[in-house]
């Protein structure tokens, strides 16, 4: 690496979540959307690559306990939507079964770690329509950090953090970290 692309030192400044506290979120969100979705016959969850999926997995445990009965969860690939990326030559090719489900006329929450400026959850939907037509797509996300470029709000979340510019919230999870909490961080000159 050279100079420009080093990796920025980053200072912990805190704990803002436990294990147990993200559990205890996730349950609640889950019953947050069972709640607002009437019941669970047409939803699904997907998660958007990473950290998204760990939680579109657990919210889906979740609300089939609660619901008795099991919740479609798929996984979305956003890469080659991005709109802030360089290398943007390439459309990938969707297939209609990459979810794992038909998103036509379902219910439709996207779930991702932490909304912060929303160009992914743009791309997600750019991602998702590719895939078919859902009746309703809401947004759940573990942190919402503010600070939005695009006018995107989450439906459902888990906490809400006011962080500076110089501040980024890190999210670790079990399934892709081998770690369990999240933490509130600060780049470093």
């Amino acid at each position: 690496m050279n100079e420009t692309q080093q990796k920025p030192v980053l200072r912990t400044k805190g704990r803002l979540m436990s294990a147990s506290e993200i559990e205890r979120t996730l349950v609640r969100l889950a019953h947050e959307i069972v709640e607002k979705s009437n019941g669970s016959e047409d939803l699904a969850l997907v998660g958007i690559k990473r950290r998204g999926v760990p939680l579109a997995e657990r919210l889906g445990k979740l609300i089939g306990q609660i619901e008795k009965h099991p919740i479609d969860t798929g996984v979305l690939d956003i890469q080659f939507y991005r709109d802030d990326l360089s290398t943007r030559d390439v459309r990938p090719v969707v297939t209609p079964g990459a979810l794992g489900f038909d998103v036509n006329g379902r219910d439709v929450v996207l779930c991702d770690d932490v909304l912060y400026t929303g160009r992914t959850v743009r791309a997600a939907l750019d991602a998702l329509f590719a895939h078919g037509r859902p009746r309703r797509v809401q947004l759940a996300v573990l942190i919402d950090r503010g600070h939005r470029e695009l006018p995107i709000e989450a439906t459902y979340v888990g906490r809400y953090v006011p962080t500076s510019g110089r501040e980024i919230i890190e999210v670790k999870l079990q399934e892709v970290d081998n770690d369990e909490q999240v933490l509130l961080v600060e780049k470093v000159d």
